[in-house]
């Protein structure tokens, strides 16, 4: 038996195409805006689940993206935020990405579960931007986000971590509600 000393995860081939790397977001919704197209479009080509993440500088320069890759990677940290942290580690070559001297935005889809809120403290953000909300992950699209503390953004109030929620939150929750239909999931 050979233990694997590497871990590869990809991103699907068409963010390239949707992502332009040399525009400003300077909106919260044009920042929440891209996560939720990023969802829509990976429940449309069917490359991983309904999340999408994208991580920002303060002046809305993206830095990075990232989609739900759990089942084509068979990786169950492949979260759209997971994603979008390992890329912008890499490309910042940093492991606390506000620490190039600016503070960073993480605008999510959905609201991050379990795992991707305590990403969230130690990647080193400072704002988070959230579209659907846990109870729309769990009511439209079957996803349990896992144990967070009650005050949550209390929590990550407390770490110098700004959260805003429902933002366009109509739009994440229709993503949600696509991908229960294209994976003909029933409640």
């Amino acid at each position: 038996m050979i233990i694997p000393v590497q871990v590869h995860l990809t991103l699907p081939a068409w963010v390239q195409q949707l992502v332009d790397p040399a525009r400003r977001y300077e909106t919260r919704e044009e920042q929440v805006g891209l996560a939720i197209e990023l969802a829509r479009m990976n429940v449309e080509r069917r490359s991983g689940g309904p999340f999408g993440a994208a991580i920002y500088t303060a002046d809305g320069r993206l830095v990075s993206v990232g989609v739900n890759r759990v089942v084509p990677q068979n990786c169950s940290v492949a979260h759209a935020e997971m994603m979008a942290f390992m890329t912008a580690q890499q490309r910042l070559q940093q492991f606390r990405l506000n620490q190039i001297g600016q503070p960073i935005i993480l605008a999510t889809s959905a609201q991050p579960c379990c795992q991707c809120f305590g990403a969230a403290v130690w990647a080193g953000i400072d704002r988070l931007l959230i579209g659907a909300r846990a109870e729309d992950v769990e009511s439209l699209a079957g996803f349990d986000e896992g144990p967070l503390p009650a005050d949550w953004v209390g929590e990550l109030t407390r770490r110098g971590i700004a959260v805003e929620q429902d933002i366009l939150r109509d739009e994440a929750r229709a993503v949600l509600q696509r991908y229960r239909e294209v994976e003909g999931l029933v409640y």
